[in-house]
């Protein structure tokens, strides 16, 4: 399943954060690309908000930050800096259990990304603030999380919460 949505400022990206992390599971991996600043870690941030931590911050220089929360633990990896063959040193596969959430930014850098249960979203800029989130699901899990992502965001739409601009096309 695929879903896009498009956001015209930081605040609409926090919040499309704090919707996305109310439909993730423990057991599920998202993975973000895209350019720097194109708001990966402020994506996260709305994320973890809505598990319960207010904490999350750019792993960039520790590499993995862990965030327990009252669900599960937020695992949340930067890969940036890393070569793809030092990627398998972090051990990112002992995250994808059922008591962990794993976010992992730059998962083009990771040789063995997950297959299942992930949540590939790729962040496009848009002019100076705007953003295109293009999603896609592998796993029951994921297309669950993208379908409740889509329903709630159908029902904003309903709602006058967003405008049709917000929800480009899905499939």
């Amino acid at each position: 399943m695929k879903f896009y949505f498009r956001s015209f400022s930081e605040e609409m990206t926090l919040n499309f954060g704090r919707m996305l992390g109310k439909f993730l599971v423990p057991g599920m991996a998202v993975l973000l690309s895209g350019d720097l600043g194109t708001g990966k870690t402020l994506l996260t941030r709305g994320i973890g908000e809505s598990l319960g931590t207010t904490r999350v911050r750019s792993p960039s220089f520790t590499l993995v930050n862990e965030y327990p929360t009252g669900r599960c633990t937020l695992v949340h990896a930067d890969l940036y800096r890393l070569k793809p063959g030092d990627v398998e040193n972090l051990g990112l596969q002992d995250y994808l259990d059922e008591t962990c959430i794993l976010i992992v930014e730059w998962p083009d850098r990771w040789q063995t990304p997950p297959d299942f249960e992930a949540l590939r979203i790729a962040i496009e800029t848009e002019g100076e603030t705007g953003r295109i989130f293009r999603m896609s699901s592998l796993g029951t899990k994921a297309e669950s999380a993208l379908r409740g992502l889509k329903e709630i965001g159908l029902a904003n739409l309903e709602l006058g919460n967003l405008g049709p601009e917000n929800l480009i096309s899905e499939t």
